[in-house]
Formats: C-alpha cells, sequence, structure tokens
C-alpha cells in the first residue's frame, strides 16, 4: 500500500507550531508507558539487521548504517526500509543517536555535532566488526543532514562510500517560517533550546547550520544522493534539501511518480518507490528505473 496521504486542511502553520510545542513538551516529561515501549537492539537482530556476524558480500560489499531523524530511533524509523535492503543482501545497521537523560524511545534531540561524533564512532563499529573499508550511509531528515558534519568536519569521508538523504534538512528549515513566531510564544524559543538542542540546531541561520553550510555541500570522494518530496511539510521549502557539488544526484520523488503524496515521514518510513531509489545509489552499476510500479518491488 502506498503512503499516498494529502495534507489536512486545517491550516498548516498552526498545524506544525501546535505539533513541534506539544512534541517538546513530550520530551520534557516522558511517560512510564513510553519507556515501556523502548525498542532493543534484540528487535532488530531478529529482523535481520544489526547482526555483526554479517559479512558483506562481493555484490555488496559495504555496510549499509541507517541514521533515523529526529524523535526517531533505531528501530521505529527502519522497520520497513532494513528488511528491505537486508532482502537484497546487504549487511544492514542502525544506531540510536542524540539521546536526553531520561527521554525513552524519542532520539535525536541532542546537539547535533555530539550527534556525529556518535555515528563516527558507530560507524568505526561497523567496519570493525564487518572488515569493510568503506559503509555507505542513509539518513532520514536530520539523519541525512546531521552525517554531512561527520563527512565535512570529523573525517568521515575516509570511512564513507555514499550519502543518501530522504527528506535532509541539509541547509536547515524555516517549519514553514513558524521558527520567526517563536519570539511571539514566551518560553518556547527557550525551552527548545534548553531541553532539545538538536531542534534548535536545525533551524535555518542556527550557529551549527551555519557552520555545516561555511564549507562546500560536498566532500571529494563521496557519492551523494538526495531524495525529496514536494509535499515536506517539515524541511521547507523542499529544494533546500537539495545540495551542490560534482557528484550529487538529486531526486525529487514526484518526477518519478507524479501520484505519489508521501510528506516529510512517509518518504523515509514506508515509501518503497523512494526506497527503490535508495537500492538504485547503493548499487548504481545494477540501477533499474523507478516508476510508481516500484511500489509493489
Amino acid at each position: 500500500m502506498l503512503p499516498w496521504t494529502r495534507a489536512p486542511r486545517a491550516p498548516r502553520a498552526r498545524r506544525t507550531l501546535t505539533a513541534l510545542l506539544l512534541a517538546v513538551a513530550a520530551v520534557a516529561t516522558p511517560t512510564a508507558a513510553a519507556a515501556a515501549a523502548t525498542p532493543t537492539a534484540a528487535t532488530a537482530t531478529s529482523r535481520g539487521w544489526n547482526d555483526y556476524s554479517c559479512k558483506p558480500s562481493a555484490a555488496h560489499p559495504r555496510p549499509v548504517v541507517l541514521v533515523h531523524g529526529t524523535f526517531g530511533n533505531s528501530i521505529d524509523n527502519w522497520l520497513v526500509l532494513a528488511p528491505y535492503l537486508v532482502d537484497r543482501g546487504y549487511c544492514v545497521y542502525s544506531l540510536d543517536y542524540g539521546q536526553l537523560p531520561g527521554v525513552p524511545v524519542f532520539n535525536g534531540l541532542g546537539p547535533v555535532d555530539e550527534s556525529a561524533g556518535q555515528l563516527a564512532s558507530f560507524v568505526d563499529k561497523v567496519l570493525a566488526a564487518t572488515g569493510a573499508g568503506k559503509a555507505d550511509l542513509v539518513g532520514h531528515s536530520q539523519g541525512g543532514m546531521m552525517p554531512n558534519y561527520y563527512l565535512k568536519f570529523l573525517g568521515g569521508a575516509a570511512e564513507v562510500n555514499a550519502m543518501i538523504g530522504l527528506a535532509p534538512d541539509n541547509h536547515g528549515t524555516t517549519l514553514l517560517g513558524l521558527t520567526k513566531l517563536l519570539p511571539y510564544f514566551p518560553g518556547a524559543a527557550d525551552l527548545l533550546n534548553a531541553n532539545t538542542p538538536g531542534l534548535a540546531d536545525q533551524v535555518a541561520g542556527s550557529p551549527f547550520i551555519t557552520k555545516l553550510n561555511s564549507v562546500p555541500d560536498t566532500v571529494p570522494g563521496v557519492h551523494y544522493t538526495v531524495i525529496a518530496t514536494r509535499y515536506d511539510e517539515v524541511v521547507t521549502p523542499y529544494r533546500t534539501q537539495f545540495l551542490d557539488g560534482p557528484d550529487v544526484h538529486n531526486v525529487l520523488l514526484q518526477d518519478l511518480c507524479p501520484v505519489d503524496f508521501s510528506e516529510h515521514v512517509a518518504i523515509g518510513t514506508v515509501d518503497r518507490i523512494a526506497y527503490h531509489e535508495v537500492a538504485n545509489a547503493l548499487d548504481p552499476a545494477h540501477a533499474t528505473p523507478t516508476t510508481c510500479a516500484s511500489a509493489v518491488g
């Protein structure tokens, strides 16, 4: 079943701001039920990924590291894509990053530069276990942007062959311009900075985004793919997701399948059309055209 759902009719600005503030409030006061639902590494291993005995094949010689988005985690973000890649013969791994003390399940909330350090350590672990020289990275949302810090500033380019971003906020996001409204909501900006620095870091013009984009978008030696949807309501304008560089493939999902209405979350969590394009980027020598029919592939 395709994740083709149109945006609700309610005003988008009101919805997004409400969701943002409710999410921050939820992070500040996690529930016991959320703690009980915390996924485990065993869950992933039982479904075929995060198996450290996996050895890359000649056909797929590099392990794939999946990098979740904001409020995501190493399991929930990848319940569809990880098995999709495992079934195609890849050794697949996913990490949790950006955890805040006392906040279960919801990750990607810590300072993004520190999260990039966690990614660096995880890639080292995966390469040591698999014996591979380089890994391929696939990230959703913040998980498609944060690795760029690792590549640019933490030496990641020596260990990464391909960087594939699904709806990445590579140049920050305006959240539909709602960040400009924060001064009109007393305490909202302080709450973001105090409790969820990973959100504040992603705002266009933040010190983190300014540093990230103070150097060219890409690093030599890494193959970049960005897959975006025109219906993205989180990373806006959606074209800011695209990268400039000599080895970049920017893809708009609707150019591949005009009737795919996936928004920001769906493109990273359930959209098999986007996943087919991920598979093409991981193995360009055997790429096949991505169309609406790829949803059932």
